[in-house]
């Protein structure tokens, strides 16, 4: 492994599965803006992902529909330029 290329602040972050609700607590860098109080009491940054191993049909065997309606529009309106 190089030295020096990965980041040292790491810290602990909680990651949420929007299909299933499904969340966890691991260490992570990833910039977050939302908090959540976990189950030991103490808040931790908050990280939304739309899919994890628990809704994933390669590791659950099953299809599952993940409602996607409505992302390209959301995608054109936040990086819209503005007039």
């Amino acid at each position: 492994m190089k030295k020096g290329i990965h980041p040292e602040s790491y810290r602990l972050v909680v990651f949420k599965d929007m299909t299933n609700e499904y969340t966890f607590l691991t260490r992570s860098t990833a910039a977050t803006k939302e908090t959540i109080v976990w189950e030991d009491g103490n808040e931790y940054p908050l990280v939304k992902v739309e899919i994890s191993n628990t809704s994933h049909p390669f590791y659950t065997g099953k299809s599952m529909f993940v409602d996607t309606a409505g992302r390209i529009d959301k995608f054109k309106k936040r990086y819209e330029k503005k007039k």
